[in-house]
């Protein structure tokens, strides 16, 4: 085998983080752009004594499973990466990768539920991170996501995983930052004013925070008139924010924000339940799907256990927290973010939640304080970002937990590692369903409710 070696192969199945699979002479095959059950021509361009590399010059028979992208520029950005493939088949083959690497990891037997679907599979997106740039002679703004691993950034006018509104609004704004001549930031020289422009907008499309990030310390002049502007334009805009942000750095937002115009926050109504999220709040980008989930907690405490103690455990918003509360004799919710557990606090006080502890300090400490005093839970709730959990904060959980602990993961390959933690410390996987968060990419959000032994 050689680099730029033509092969025709059949695609198998797809992967995690976007590839699919496919075989040669038993050695597999990472294919970029496949389609299980496709018969493609692919070039190859890497070769390694365990695996190769390779991509797609020719398709020769589509699978039944391969529909035409909704997107006109899904073969250039590098956001919506599964949107070829019909989505049925995209739940199920989220669900099959979910179920091989926790097998692989585990080696356990257990059973597997069919991946809830999204409730909406465009228009779903309620927070929009764009990174900005300009055109080297006109200096016009652009705004966009990056171009397929690079970081070039594709102007995008219309992005239909997004409301609308977002689209005519973001195109409002260039115009004026151009014709203000705001510039752009450059991440290579680390010049230039304007870095991003975030959106948060509430599901049911009435309310919109705009928040500028900017590498200053003060705000321009210029961005105070184009706010004043915009604001006055559309009855959506409840806020808008400047993040400041003058570090080189890959992080998108500071931790310093100031309102120009309005509020600096919207509320989010998910089934009754009112969410005050902020320009810095974590909140789920799908609020329709994390219904879904939400629910799926409840349901399942509610079914094995009356009235239980629940330890909300690196809670943010505690916007779980808050939703599993009228089910509950006592919810503790712990948070080490400041900021974050203000905005838990609001949030209860919103929602008139009057059985809800939010405990702000190191998450460490605070858990083992309470096994110090001997405080135990009967449920425990745990929502890591992609990285995962840290092994000795599930063993610390573990102790805390009398009967029943949920997992809430967005990444199948630290969910099955921190499976096998879990396992080993005498729990057991007794229900395991996979959800769409993140429709038409490879992402899947996995819930897992494990019973101590």
């Amino acid at each position: 085998m050689n680099i730029n070696e033509i092969l025709t192969l059949k695609i198998e199945k797809m992967l995690y983080e976007g590839k699919s699979l496919s075989r040669y002479n038993n050695m597999p095959v990472f294919i970029s752009g496949g389609c299980p059950e496709d018969v493609v021509k692919v070039k190859l361009t890497k070769i390694n004594k365990n695996y190769l590399n390779a991509e797609i010059v020719e398709i020769i028979e589509e699978s039944q499973y391969r529909v035409k992208p909704f997107c006109p520029l899904h073969n250039v950005c590098g956001s919506c990466d599964w949107q070829y493939i019909y989505y049925d088949k995209q739940l199920s083959e989220k669900k099959n990768i979910v179920y091989e690497t926790i097998k692989k990891i585990t080696k356990e037997e257990f059973a597997l539920e069919n991946t809830v679907p999204s409730p909406k599979i465009k228009e779903y997106r309620c927070k929009v991170q764009y990174p900005v740039s300009q055109t080297r002679v006109s200096k016009r703004i652009l705004t966009g996501y990056y171009k397929k691993n690079t970081h070039e950034i594709i102007n995008i006018k219309y992005c239909p995983i997004q409301p609308n509104i977002i689209n005519i609004i973001n195109e409002k704004i260039k115009e004026k930052l151009s014709r203000d001549k705001i510039c752009a930031y450059n991440e290579k020289k680390h010049t230039g004013l304007l870095r991003h422009i975030v959106y948060r907008i509430s599901s049911d499309e009435k309310q919109l925070l705009i928040i500028f990030v900017i590498n200053d310390k003060k705000i321009p002049d210029e961005l105070v008139k184009i706010s004043r502007e915009i604001s006055g334009e559309y009855a959506q805009i409840k806020g808008i924010c400047v993040n400041f942000n003058d570090k080189k750095t890959n992080v998108i937002m500071s931790d310093k924000t100031s309102v120009i115009v309005g509020s600096d926050y919207i509320i989010e109504i998910l089934d009754n339940i009112k969410y005050k999220v902020h320009a810095n709040s974590f909140f789920q980008i799908n609020p329709e799907s994390a219904i879904n989930i939400f629910n799926k907690l409840k349901e399942l405490i509610t079914q094995r256990i009356k009235n239980p103690v629940i330890l909300d455990a690196y809670s943010g918003v505690s916007s779980i927290g808050i939703w599993l509360s009228s089910i509950a004799k006592k919810v503790v919710s712990v948070e080490e973010c400041t900021a974050a557990s203000n905005d838990a606090k609001e949030n209860a006080k919103l929602n008139n939640i009057t059985n809800l502890e939010i405990i702000n300090g190191d998450a460490s400490k605070v858990f083992n304080n309470f096994i110090k005093e001997n405080i135990n839970f009967d449920v425990t709730i745990i929502d890591p970002p992609r990285k995962g959990s840290d092994e000795n904060a599930l063993n610390t959980l573990t102790q805390l937990t009398k009967k029943y602990l949920i997992y809430v993961s967005c990444n199948p390959t630290t969910l099955a590692r921190d499976m096998q933690i879990l396992i080993n410390n005498g729990f057991k996987a007794e229900y395991i369903q996979p959800f769409d968060m993140f429709p038409n990419t490879y992402h899947v959000e996995t819930v897992v409710l494990f019973k101590k032994q």
